[in-house]
Protein backbone atom coordinates (compact mmCIF):
# COMPACT_ATOMS: atom_id res chain seq x y z
CA UNK A 1 0.00 0.00 0.00
CA UNK A 2 1.56 3.26 -1.09
CA UNK A 3 2.10 5.91 1.80
CA UNK A 4 -0.64 8.16 0.24
CA UNK A 5 -3.16 5.58 0.48
CA UNK A 6 -1.89 4.37 3.98
CA UNK A 7 -3.86 5.49 7.32
CA UNK A 8 -0.46 6.68 8.99
CA UNK A 9 0.09 5.31 13.10
CA UNK A 10 -0.01 8.37 16.02
CA UNK A 11 2.41 8.75 18.62
CA UNK A 12 3.60 11.16 20.81
CA UNK A 13 6.15 14.04 19.57
CA UNK A 14 9.34 13.94 21.04
CA UNK A 15 12.31 16.24 21.14
CA UNK A 16 13.77 14.64 17.97
CA UNK A 17 11.28 15.62 16.03
CA UNK A 18 11.66 19.49 16.03
CA UNK A 19 13.07 19.92 12.63
CA UNK A 20 10.37 17.94 11.49
CA UNK A 21 7.58 19.96 13.95
CA UNK A 22 9.64 23.14 11.98
CA UNK A 23 8.79 22.07 8.38
CA UNK A 24 4.83 21.15 9.58
CA UNK A 25 5.28 24.76 11.00
CA UNK A 26 5.95 26.17 7.66
CA UNK A 27 2.92 24.65 6.48
CA UNK A 28 0.59 26.15 9.20
CA UNK A 29 1.73 29.79 8.99
CA UNK A 30 1.13 29.32 5.16
CA UNK A 31 4.96 30.23 4.75
CA UNK A 32 5.44 28.00 1.78
CA UNK A 33 3.30 30.25 -0.19
CA UNK A 34 6.18 33.07 -0.37
CA UNK A 35 8.92 33.13 -2.33
CA UNK A 36 12.07 31.35 -1.59
CA UNK A 37 10.71 30.24 1.49
CA UNK A 38 12.09 27.04 3.16
CA UNK A 39 11.05 26.12 6.85
CA UNK A 40 14.79 27.30 8.22
CA UNK A 41 13.86 30.26 7.49
CA UNK A 42 11.57 30.47 10.40
CA UNK A 43 14.31 30.48 12.79
CA UNK A 44 14.62 33.97 12.06
CA UNK A 45 11.21 34.95 12.81
CA UNK A 46 10.62 34.82 16.75
CA UNK A 47 7.21 35.20 16.58
CA UNK A 48 6.89 31.97 14.71
CA UNK A 49 10.41 29.81 15.63
CA UNK A 50 8.78 29.86 19.65
CA UNK A 51 6.53 27.81 18.64
CA UNK A 52 9.28 24.65 17.75
CA UNK A 53 12.49 25.69 18.92
CA UNK A 54 13.14 23.69 21.83
CA UNK A 55 10.45 21.57 21.98
CA UNK A 56 10.33 18.95 24.32
CA UNK A 57 10.26 21.68 27.61
CA UNK A 58 7.60 21.40 30.57
CA UNK A 59 4.20 22.01 29.23
CA UNK A 60 4.78 20.46 25.70
CA UNK A 61 2.59 18.11 24.00
CA UNK A 62 2.08 16.86 20.68
CA UNK A 63 1.29 13.92 18.41
CA UNK A 64 2.64 12.83 15.06
CA UNK A 65 1.46 10.79 12.42
CA UNK A 66 3.91 8.12 11.44
CA UNK A 67 3.23 6.99 7.46
CA UNK A 68 5.69 3.90 6.22
CA UNK A 69 8.05 6.44 5.00
CA UNK A 70 8.10 8.97 7.75
CA UNK A 71 6.66 11.51 9.80
CA UNK A 72 3.41 12.96 7.47
CA UNK A 73 2.05 15.24 10.21
CA UNK A 74 1.70 16.30 13.56
CA UNK A 75 -0.53 18.75 15.95
CA UNK A 76 1.32 20.23 19.38
CA UNK A 77 0.79 21.99 22.12
CA UNK A 78 2.82 24.92 23.82
CA UNK A 79 2.77 27.22 26.77
CA UNK A 80 3.90 30.22 25.53
CA UNK A 81 3.73 33.02 28.18
CA UNK A 82 5.28 36.44 28.99
CA UNK A 83 7.18 37.68 26.03
CA UNK A 84 6.82 34.71 24.12
CA UNK A 85 2.79 35.52 23.59
CA UNK A 86 2.01 33.54 20.52
CA UNK A 87 -0.98 34.45 18.07
CA UNK A 88 -3.47 32.37 19.96
CA UNK A 89 -2.56 33.75 23.55
CA UNK A 90 -5.17 34.08 25.69
CA UNK A 91 -4.13 32.83 28.93
CA UNK A 92 -0.87 31.67 30.65
CA UNK A 93 -2.20 28.78 31.59
CA UNK A 94 -3.23 27.88 28.26
CA UNK A 95 -1.29 26.45 25.48
CA UNK A 96 -1.60 26.92 22.14
CA UNK A 97 -1.96 24.70 19.12
CA UNK A 98 -0.22 24.59 16.19
CA UNK A 99 -0.97 21.84 13.93
CA UNK A 100 -0.30 20.55 9.85
CA UNK A 101 -0.49 18.06 7.34
CA UNK A 102 2.22 17.35 4.68
CA UNK A 103 0.26 18.96 1.77
CA UNK A 104 0.10 16.07 -0.35
CA UNK A 105 -2.34 14.93 3.22
CA UNK A 106 -4.71 17.60 3.33
CA UNK A 107 -8.14 16.78 3.12
CA UNK A 108 -8.04 13.40 3.97
CA UNK A 109 -8.96 13.16 7.68
CA UNK A 110 -5.29 13.06 8.97
CA UNK A 111 -5.56 16.33 10.86
CA UNK A 112 -8.82 15.54 12.57
CA UNK A 113 -7.63 12.39 13.84
CA UNK A 114 -4.30 14.01 15.12
CA UNK A 115 -6.44 17.34 17.02
CA UNK A 116 -8.85 14.36 18.08
CA UNK A 117 -6.00 12.26 19.93
CA UNK A 118 -4.27 15.58 21.00
CA UNK A 119 -7.50 16.70 22.93
CA UNK A 120 -7.48 13.74 24.88
CA UNK A 121 -3.67 13.94 26.17
CA UNK A 122 -3.96 17.11 27.13
CA UNK A 123 -7.25 16.39 28.96
CA UNK A 124 -6.86 17.19 32.29
CA UNK A 125 -3.09 18.91 32.07
CA UNK A 126 -4.74 21.96 30.90
CA UNK A 127 -7.86 24.10 31.62
CA UNK A 128 -8.27 24.62 27.91
CA UNK A 129 -6.07 24.76 24.83
CA UNK A 130 -6.24 27.76 22.30
CA UNK A 131 -5.36 29.04 18.57
CA UNK A 132 -5.15 31.24 16.26
CA UNK A 133 -6.67 30.62 12.37
CA UNK A 134 -7.20 32.62 9.56
CA UNK A 135 -10.87 33.54 8.63
CA UNK A 136 -10.54 32.01 5.49
CA UNK A 137 -8.65 29.01 6.74
CA UNK A 138 -10.37 25.79 5.50
CA UNK A 139 -8.94 24.16 8.73
CA UNK A 140 -11.50 26.66 10.64
CA UNK A 141 -14.47 24.81 10.43
CA UNK A 142 -12.61 21.52 12.04
CA UNK A 143 -11.97 23.53 14.46
CA UNK A 144 -15.33 24.54 15.29
CA UNK A 145 -16.52 21.09 14.54
CA UNK A 146 -14.59 19.97 17.32
CA UNK A 147 -16.04 22.39 20.20
CA UNK A 148 -13.17 25.44 19.12
CA UNK A 149 -15.30 28.45 19.96
CA UNK A 150 -13.92 32.28 19.06
CA UNK A 151 -13.41 34.35 20.99
CA UNK A 152 -11.78 37.25 19.43
CA UNK A 153 -10.35 39.20 15.82
CA UNK A 154 -7.01 39.83 15.45
CA UNK A 155 -5.20 41.09 12.19
CA UNK A 156 -2.50 38.06 11.51
CA UNK A 157 0.96 38.76 10.32
CA UNK A 158 0.25 39.45 6.88
CA UNK A 159 -2.28 41.90 6.78
CA UNK A 160 -5.44 39.48 7.07
CA UNK A 161 -7.88 38.84 9.88
CA UNK A 162 -7.42 35.77 12.04
CA UNK A 163 -9.67 34.28 15.02
CA UNK A 164 -8.27 33.39 18.00
CA UNK A 165 -10.39 30.15 19.17
CA UNK A 166 -10.32 28.19 22.77
CA UNK A 167 -11.28 24.59 23.49
CA UNK A 168 -12.44 24.33 27.00
CA UNK A 169 -12.09 21.17 29.27
CA UNK A 170 -12.85 22.56 32.75
CA UNK A 171 -16.66 22.72 32.46
CA UNK A 172 -17.12 25.76 30.71
CA UNK A 173 -17.00 24.77 27.10
CA UNK A 174 -17.19 20.96 25.24
CA UNK A 175 -14.38 19.03 24.06
CA UNK A 176 -15.74 17.22 21.28
CA UNK A 177 -14.34 13.55 21.64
Amino acid sequence: MSESNAAPGLRLARPDDEPFLLTMLFYAAHADTEPGAHPEHLLTQPALSRYVVGFGRPGDLGVVAEGTNGPTGAAWLRLLTGEERGYGWIDDAIPELAIATAPALIGRGLGTRMLRELIEHARGHYPAMSLSVRQDNPARRLYLRLGFSPVKEVTNRVGGISDTMILRFDGRGTAAG
